[in-house]
């Protein structure tokens, strides 16, 4: 709650607005339990989060896709989610900063957002994971605009690399935030005190977090620069660890995965279609795209952009 004061400048009371989770992945699937009935709409950006999903088939119910494109800026388009969805919908999640795409969403989008779910009575859960990964100027959360209706999650995961200790949280609605506790305490026993101990650690440096940013920001250049060098769209992501790259005209995402296998080239990525669930009307939003993780060492991500320039341009 301390830092989230420092951050975003809200206030959270700590005993009825916050919770402590096992990381994110827990608290994004169970979550659904304790929203969703049998036949609930959950409104889902795809591409997206799996337990997004998954958690909405566990409970019941029943998953809508918006497809993320960049021609609205990999924001949802409100407008395009038909009136029979939004009045069936219990909840609709955003994920901003974006996983895969890297986009922000500024304020007055957010501002859009909350309006959206109070005129249907539509939950917005907001995936927040991302935050503390930025590479212009800081994200916003939605918890700036308010608290009510809206649960926002994050995780030390990206923020402090800590994935394995499993440990994040959640914040908000203060009603909400009673009935996921009353999901929980039925799933698992809390997240333990000495690793409580550890995330309170790190949240308490910045300078770590500062150094991730500057290594994430060379790795994505490097990348950025070398496919622009080949003449491919230049895709530079404001946030996140990923890099959402459009493809070669005349290939799918699968296609230019395997060219980057090659064995000359022996870069791994996940191609785009693999990772988006199809809208209503067959729309595969993912198609075109392959994603690059941020996570190789700054040499090993050189030595791929030397790769990408010198040999993957001549095999295109």
């Amino acid at each position: 709650a301390d830092w989230f004061q420092k951050r975003f400048g809200v206030s959270l009371d700590h005993a009825s607005e916050v919770s402590s989770t096992i990381g994110s992945k827990e608290a994004v699937f169970n979550f659904h339990e304790g929203i969703v009935n049998p036949g609930d709409y959950v409104i889902i950006p795809t591409p997206g989060y799996p337990p997004y999903t998954r958690g909405t088939l566990f409970a019941e119910g029943i998953p809508y896709y918006v497809p993320l494109l960049v021609e609205n800026k990999f924001l949802i388009d409100l407008k395009s989610i038909p009136e029979e969805v939004c009045k069936k919908a219990k909840l609709m999640w955003i994920n901003y900063p974006n996983s895969p795409s890297g986009a922000t969403a500024p304020l007055s989008y957010l501002k859009e957002i909350v309006e959206f779910g109070k005129k249907y009575n539509i939950i917005i859960a907001s995936d927040e994971a991302y935050s503390e990964i930025y590479f212009n100027e800081p994200p916003h959360s939605i918890l700036e605009v308010t608290k009510e209706g809206v649960i926002v999650f994050n995780s030390l995961s990206k923020r402090s690399a800590m994935t394995c200790y499993r440990v994040g949280w959640v914040a908000g609605d203060r009603g909400i935030i009673d009935i996921f506790k009353k999901v929980k305490t039925n799933i698992d026993s809390g997240t333990a005190t000495f690793i409580q101990d550890g995330a309170i650690a790190a949240y308490s440096n910045e300078i770590h977090v500062e150094k991730m940013r500057n290594e994430y920001r060379i790795k994505r250049d490097l990348l950025v620069n070398a496919f622009k060098k080949i003449k491919l769209q230049d895709c530079t992501p404001d946030a996140a660890i990923y890099l959402w790259q459009k493809v070669p005209q005349g290939m799918t995402s699968v296609d230019f995965a395997k060219k980057l296998l090659s064995p000359e080239i022996a870069i791994v990525t996940t191609p785009g279609a693999w990772i988006s669930d199809k809208t209503e009307n067959g729309l595969n939003p993912g198609e075109g795209y392959v994603r690059f993780a941020l996570v190789p060492s700054v040499k090993n991500t050189r030595e791929a952009a030397r790769r990408i320039k010198k040999i993957l341009r001549k095999i295109l």
